[in-house]
């Protein structure tokens, strides 16, 4: 499942050491003390994968925490009939699959790349070794989780708060890379995953992407050009009755 990064000389290294620090700068990570840090990414398992491949099964025992580098992943469960609901989308610097690792019970969803993508897998059982000889990684994780809480609230906030345009700039805004100047990110190609990400309707979604042509956004297939972010964040960032006409 999934192709092993090489850990080669040259170019190859100095793309590992690029994922690395992606990968330090996840919300699971950059919470830790600096001291293990090191000792997780030292036994990760680096894997890339193709759009569609399977990461894990529903029922599969879970084995490591999740942390994905690049491109997108959904998680998902099939109901007794074969139909897909899909539970969460995750991409890079996310993290996933913490709470059913960590306790060593089945996945209750699976877990698809829904573009070609590179995940960092940690082992469970060197985290839970190093929470056993160090307290405080306990303390970081609760605190990632908090984190993770607080932008759950976040989001249910801009769901009153926002117009849907305002909030597909919200998402666009966190997809960047810079603060300044143009950008362009990725998104996956089926975007009924980012209107379910959103609470939107696929529709809703089309038209809150016209609407932010007047804003400098430009989606192209599956990258979104945004020529202004300071732009975009300030119509994100304005009052939502200014933008409900537009």
């Amino acid at each position: 499942m999934g192709r092993l990064f090489g850990r080669t000389k040259g170019d190859a290294f100095v793309a590992h050491e690029a994922q690395k620090a992606i990968a330090r700068q996840s919300l699971l990570l950059k919470s830790l003390p600096d001291q293990h840090v090191e000792t997780l990414l030292s036994h990760a398992i680096w894997r890339q994968y193709d759009r569609g491949e399977t990461i894990f099964v529903q029922e599969e025992s879970a084995q490591a925490v999740h942390v994905v580098l690049a491109g997108w992943v959904k998680l998902f469960r099939m109901s007794p009939t074969g139909a897909e609901a899909v539970v969460s989308v995750f991409t890079r610097g996310e993290s996933f699959g913490e709470a059913v690792a960590l306790r060593n019970v089945p996945y209750p969803v699976s877990a698809e790349a829904v573009s070609a993508c590179e995940i960092m897998h940690i082992p469970s059982p060197v985290l839970i070794s190093l929470m056993k000889t160090d307290p405080e990684i306990g303390i970081s994780i609760l605190a990632s989780t908090f984190t993770h809480l607080h932008s759950l609230v976040s989001q249910l906030e801009q769901l009153k708060a926002q117009t849907g345009a305002q909030r597909v700039a919200e998402f666009l805004l966190n997809l960047c890379d810079c603060d300044e100047g143009a950008c362009e990110v990725e998104l996956p190609y089926d975007k009924m995953l980012i209107a379910g990400r959103l609470g939107m309707k696929p529709e809703s979604l089309s038209r809150a992407f016209s609407r932010l042509k007047a804003v400098g956004v430009k989606i192209n297939r599956n990258h979104a050009e945004i020529s202004d972010i300071p732009q975009l964040r300030d119509y994100a960032d304005s009052d939502p009755a200014d933008n409900w006409g537009r």
